[in-house]
């Protein structure tokens, strides 16, 4: 007799919460696995964005495990079974994409985030949802990194109307930022310079928005292709004899944009498919 991999997964879990298990296993609580979880999605999301198929596939295994055990541990106390949670997904789902299930026409992607929106607000008040927050960023989790945080606050106002009226207005108001960052800079008010970096941020954000770019892994890629050209830079600098914290900037300026050089010519150009 054979078990499908998510009940060998399930009966896993039962024994190390069984009464002579693991201890550690059986002292959390959902709210201790939070933090397990916050970075074993980080390493998963890195996997996607860095790693190989099967890296993704070990960290999406220890994602999984971890909403489970969060799951276990609820049933265990009466509250909900995992199986609720996704028979409410489904549900959701379906009743969130009227234009797919139900026929409903939408002409542009602004008329289904703001449907959307409606439906939220609409599903919330029929359940009585008391929120701290009313209004169309309730619920808007408040952990979200900032750049994420940033691009779904930007998300939501769209929805409502609440943004420039073109591409050229936003690019105008990063302009303006700019301005105001160099002027804050100019001064010795650290308060005014941090606040004037994160209009620019925060205006930025929105512009690559409204161009389809979402902030967070265009900036994580600028991360990785620094680290990358760094790191080609000691190496090179090695090749040379040299020691990277021994060669003068002259000569570190010199390193990158050699690095730069063989990164071009060694470009395979444009990739018909995506990573």
């Amino acid at each position: 007799m054979t078990t499908s991999p998510l009940r060998d997964l399930e009966s896993t879990l039962d024994r190390l919460l069984a009464p002579d298990g693991c201890p550690w296993d059986r002292e959390q609580t959902p709210a201790s696995l939070c933090e397990y979880l916050i970075e074993e999605t980080h390493e998963l999301v890195d996997a996607i964005r860095h790693g190989t198929a099967d890296d993704a596939c070990e960290e999406l295994g220890d994602v999984f495990f971890l909403l489970l055990f969060v799951s276990r541990l609820y049933a265990g106390h009466g509250a909900f079974t995992l199986d609720k949670a996704l028979s409410l997904c489904a549900a959701k789902l379906v009743r969130r994409h009227p234009h797919v299930f139900a026929g409903e026409a939408l002409s542009s992607r602004e008329e289904l985030l703001r449907e959307w929106e409606r439906i939220k607000k609409k599903e919330k008040q029929e359940r009585g949802a008391k929120e701290r927050r009313s209004g169309i960023f309730a619920g808007l989790p408040g952990a979200l990194p900032p750049l994420t945080r940033a691009y779904r606050i930007h998300s939501r106002a769209a929805s409502a109307d609440f943004t420039w009226d073109s591409d050229e207005d936003a690019e105008r108001q990063v302009e303006a930022e700019w301005l105001e960052l160099l002027d804050a800079l100019r001064g010795e008010d650290k308060e005014a310079q941090e606040r004037e970096l994160g209009d620019l941020l925060f205006s930025l954000v929105e512009l690559g928005r409204r161009k389809g770019i979402k902030a967070a892994p265009a900036l994580d890629g600028a991360c990785q292709k620094f680290l990358r050209r760094f790191s080609r830079m000691e190496e090179m600098s090695r090749e040379q004899g040299t020691e990277f914290a021994e060669v003068p900037l002259e000569g570190k300026n010199a390193l990158w944009d050699a690095v730069k050089m063989e990164e071009k010519q060694t470009s395979p150009g444009p990739s018909p498919c995506c990573r």
